[in-house]
């Protein structure tokens, strides 16, 4: 069965990665493997669900709903017990802002696979994004727990913001400095920290983690918000303008640039 992880960092835009095998190089001679075909139903089952679960993330990628949830429903019907297909199911609720049933998709998903950190992960995205930010942290800290885990700088991320919004400001900043020691380019941890330090008061500090962040990514209109706040409270006028006049020219139908300054999730 793939691995169908999620990286949440932008807010309704989720990432599709599948994690395939590692292969181990060894020294000494290598003989070619000898394989026995055993087409039994069980074995049966688990293709025609990878088939499904690959078909329906293509289409879903491809913007095309209606032919992912139906390949995703031959997937469910193959392999109810597959956290993968659940975390499918919890994508595609999403896309149509079903957040009720995509949060019982991805909560299903933590049952199922309970020992892996891509579903706390996405759990802990789906309960922050959903007004329960203190309730989040816990599993994201059941993320960072499983060693085998690609991308904890992620999960450290999203604790950092999500803690943030829970009040906790030392252990945001802990979270997002770390990830930053582990992604010293994941966006989502340096719009934070801009945003973090702009409401400090800490403007030079906020300028250096928004610059640091349009290198690492492109543009967002909250992040521009942010960089044009961030330099109006330098006096910097002319940089304000400039950030005003990307923001008009990327995002024609973004709010006004003197309100925002909200970083991604």
């Amino acid at each position: 069965m793939f691995l169908l992880t999620l990286t949440l960092v932008a807010a309704g835009c989720s990432r599709l990665t599948f994690i395939r095998p590692k292969v181990e190089r060894t020294d000494g001679e290598q003989v070619a493997p000898t394989y026995r075909v055993v087409d039994n139903p069980e074995t049966k089952r688990r293709m025609e669900a990878d088939q499904a679960v690959a078909v329906a993330t293509q289409r879903l990628q491809a913007g095309d709903l209606e032919t992912a949830e139906r390949h995703a429903r031959t997937a469910l019907k193959v392999a109810p017990q597959s956290a993968d297909v659940q975390t499918l199911l919890a994508l595609l609720a999403d896309q149509r802002g079903q957040a009720k049933q995509a949060g019982e998709h991805y909560k299903r998903a933590t049952e199922l696979a309970p020992g892996r950190g891509a579903e706390q992960n996405n759990y802990g995205v789906w309960l922050c994004s959903n007004g329960f930010p203190a309730e989040a942290l816990v599993w994201f800290d059941r993320a960072l727990q499983d060693a085998d885990y690609e991308t904890p700088a992620a999960a450290l991320a999203n604790a950092g913001g999500c803690a943030a919004k829970a009040g906790q400001h030392e252990r945001a900043e802990r979270d997002l400095r770390q990830a930053l020691v582990l992604d010293p380019r994941n966006a989502y941890a340096l719009a934070s920290m801009a945003e973090s330090e702009y409401r400090a008061g800490r403007y030079f500090e906020a300028r250096a983690f928004v610059e640091r962040r349009l290198a690492a990514a492109s543009a967002t209109a909250d992040v521009l918000k942010l960089a044009t706040q961030i330099e109006e409270r330098l006096g910097d006028r002319a940089a304000a303008g400039r950030y005003v006049q990307q923001l008009r020219a990327e995002f024609p139908d973004a709010s006004d640039a003197q309100t925002g300054g909200k970083a991604e999730q």
